[in-house]
């Protein structure tokens, strides 16, 4: 018999398995998701028999996941970051996926067409590798900042409990999160209409373009325009209009500056738009005017009236800025403060470098934080309680819809392999922080109960907003009461209880557009796994490399300036070497911060009570979780990266949608993924070509040496409380006060 002849036989066997697993369920042909927009998006069909996990499946996922995990932890340290999105995989891997079907002999290694569940099994890998490790920050802190270095397998150890113990969790997550048909995760929905898109035969017009070939030439396209603001002609990155107007204008150019609020400032760089936030093309337009709102009234209203009216001496420092000062300007000396001996703050050190101030902004950012938090909790109580208690009652009797009902074909994933998994990495954790001295053991398990607490009040929210409120700051503020002056403890405790929570609700997530694409449950678990352990081991190493290849990265380099790590570093002396105490407690000048955990427990109150008494209004859409999380990046995100991410999520997903919803629907997401893959490609062929060998454009009008606004950075008063003139100053001068920015960036004097 032949290899097609076998092949044959098996489809046939294949065939009559599944008309014998289709019959042992009985559905309703027209029965679909009460979600109108699931309805119209995922298909209420299935084909128990596809094969899934190929030989073609294992080297794409390898492949992609390896790619993907290298690209995002290579972004990361940029000065201006960006996250390629799974849509990029998703996209590569479909032509890739037919070439191998074409290519490969059939039969075990090549079963049949490459099929619609191998595909997303695949993204679903690469999905698990696509996100940095946030325990990356610690090796890199440790470093940079700290002197110390634990070692490599110390370093794997810790990323591999923090990214997976979040798995144990998605499996119990999933009786709430998954299978009711209420909880949409709309991030999924982009993603399955691509995979649908992608594997049906498109009816095109004549002249009109497949989503692929599209893809294609927008990545092209946006390659070759990329050069120009990330090379040729930068100032286009950011051009701040207002602050042209008089450039001397000290107020003007903190109110319109790049680094300031960044009123007016126009980006024309996709990368900036994208650096530090999702693409503005995938989120929904309500949950954008929600966080645009945020935005408008925290950064553009809050923080001008603080600033301007001086509170916390707020004029003696930047407007926006994650560093950290003295009392009278300087920049904080952390070294001088801490104890060698222990790495911990010592006393003697702290009385001669006294208290720690930091910008208004950044301070009530935390405060934004702290009510985002506790409104959380007041929010999932008041709106999502009566789902809670159904969803419990009807967890393990009753499938809410047809997708569910079509899942059943496949065997779950037993609990005990949840268990295991929890288990295991709980165990691995608490090894790794007691035997290496990251943290004591009990800080595991105070760190793991939190993200516990929280993993379903947040998991709601993300999956009926796209929107996920983080626990970084209230994991800190526990343990740096816990253990004060001991920053390492402090961010691998923020580390293990966030990212905990976090990766829960990704693998959540991504068990949700399996469950939508009827991939079975057991092989989405093992793919998962995969795709996580790749990304850890790649992100470690790809780390090091940059560590010990790149000279002053993470501290004073221009390219690789890694905003993210600088504000990690900025967290750990904040919460950990000054410690809570001493930064927001009873004698520090932010004490009034802690008032925010009440304000965010109670604001969402009035707004459920309007809605109930005047349904059917604007108030309808008001999320005050989502309001208060708009911020949370900011710093190192700034001001014009959120105004440019609006003004092109307003084009996309207001005005594209509603007035051009043909093409919106067919190539909206398509051109995300195209632009991100065309910056990237952009991003790794000019460092290669360029940063290694030292190369730089020439100096000229468009690629200035000294940029036009050059006071939105600098703060308004001295250390004496006068009004200062960064335009008149010497640098040189031994009597010339200190502003705690490169000379470079210092006028010199007319």
């Amino acid at each position: 018999m032949t290899d097609k002849q076998e092949y044959a036989a098996d489809k046939d066997f294949i065939d009559e398995k599944v008309d014998a697993e289709r019959a042992s369920i009985t559905l309703d042909e027209e029965e679909n998701s009460p979600i109108p927009e699931v309805a119209a998006i995922v298909s209420n069909k299935d084909e128990p028999g596809l094969p899934v996990m190929t030989f073609r499946f294992w080297v794409m996922a390898v492949l992609f996941s390896c790619l993907l995990s290298f690209f995002n932890q290579f972004f990361w340290f940029r000065s201006h970051p960006m996250t390629l999105s799974t849509l990029v995989i998703q996209l590569i891997s479909y032509p890739f996926g037919k070439f191998l079907a074409r290519v490969l002999p059939a039969g075990p290694l090549n079963p049949g067409p490459f099929n619609i569940k191998e595909h997303v099994l695949i993204a679903l890998t690469a999905n698990c590798a696509g996100g940095t490790a946030y325990a990356v920050d610690i090796t890199v802190i440790q470093k940079v900042f700290y002197g110390q270095d634990f070692g490599f397998l110390a370093n794997f150890f810790l990323i591999l409990c923090t990214q997976m113990l979040g798995f144990g969790m998605a499996g119990v997550l999933r009786r709430y999160l998954v299978y009711p048909a209420a909880m949409i995760w709309p991030a999924n929905l982009v993603q399955v209409a691509m995979f649908n898109t992608l594997h049906k035969d498109e009816e095109l017009l004549p002249g009109q373009w497949t989503r692929f070939k599209f893809f294609c030439v927008a990545t092209l396209c946006m390659f070759f325009y990329q050069w120009i603001p990330g090379f040729i002609f930068p100032v286009v990155s950011s051009i701040a209009w207002v602050c042209w107007i008089d450039p001397k204008n000290h107020v003007l150019s903190q109110i319109g500056g790049a680094n300031g609020l960044g009123v007016g400032a126009i980006s024309l760089d996709w990368n900036n738009i994208v650096s530090f936030l999702s693409s503005p093309l995938v989120v929904p337009w309500w949950a954008q005017v929600n966080i645009a709102l945020g935005f408008f009234i925290i950064a553009w209203v809050m923080v001008p009236i603080a600033y301007y009216t001086n509170l916390w001496d707020a004029q003696r420092f930047p407007i926006l800025t994650a560093k950290l000062f003295t009392t009278d300007g300087d920049t904080y000396p952390v070294t001088s403060v801490l104890d060698p001996a222990t790495a911990s703050l010592s006393q003697t050190g702290y009385g001669k470098a006294g208290p720690l101030r930091i910008a208004t902004f950044f301070a009530l950012t935390y405060g934004i934080g702290f009510a985002g938090l506790t409104s959380m909790i007041t929010h999932t109580w008041l709106y999502h309680r009566h789902k809670l208690v159904a969803q419990w009652k009807q967890s393990r009797t009753q499938s809410e819809d047809i997708h569910h009902k079509l899942m059943q074909a496949y065997p779950e994933v037993p609990d005990w392999w949840y268990a295991a998994l929890f288990t295991g990495m709980t165990a691995l954790a608490i090894f790794t922080c007691q035997f290496y001295g990251y943290m004591p053991w009990w800080a595991v398990l105070l760190a793991i109960l939190l993200a516990v607490v929280f993993a379903l009040p947040v998991g709601l929210i993300q999956a009926l907003t796209n929107q996920q409120p983080g626990l970084n700051i209230i994991t800190e503020y526990v343990i740096g009461y816990i253990l004060p002056g001991q920053p390492i403890p402090n961010v691998t405790f923020k580390t293990l209880g966030y990212i905990s929570m976090a990766q829960a609700m990704t693998f959540t997530s991504d068990l949700k557009l399996g469950h939508y694409m009827k991939v079975p449950p057991r092989a989405m678990f093992w793919a998962q796994l995969l795709g996580t352990f790749i990304a850890g081991l790649i992100n470690l190493v790809t780390a090091n490399w940059l560590l010990n290849s790149q000279p002053n990265i993470c501290d004073g380099s221009k390219e690789f300036g890694c905003p993210h790590a600088n504000t990690f570093y900025s967290a750990s002396v904040i919460w950990g070497v000054i410690a809570p105490n001493l930064m927001f407690g009873p004698t520090s000048i932010y004490n009034a911060i802690n008032y925010f955990f009440v304000i965010g427990f109670l604001l969402p109150i009035p707004f459920y009570w309007f809605k109930k008494w005047f349904p059917n209004t604007w108030v309808d859409n008001v999320h005050i979780p989502v309001m208060l999380a708009a911020t949370g990046l900011m710093p190192p995100a700034q001001a014009y990266n959120y105004t440019n991410w609006l003004a092109v999520g307003f084009c996309f997903q207001f005005f594209a949608r509603r007035y051009h919803s043909e093409w919106h629907l067919r190539f909206t997401y398509v051109m995300s993924a195209a632009f991100d893959s065309g910056v990237a490609f952009f991003g790794l062929l000019s460092f290669f070509i360029f940063s290694i060998n030292d190369i730089k454009m020439p100096i000229w009008w468009g690629n200035p040496e000294t940029e036009i606004c050059r006071l939105d950075g600098y703060p308004l008063m001295s250390p004496k409380n006068g009004m200062i003139d960064p335009w008149a100053i010497n640098p040189e001068a031994e009597d010339a006060p200190k502003y705690n920015f490169p000379k470079a960036y210092i006028p010199p004097k007319l």
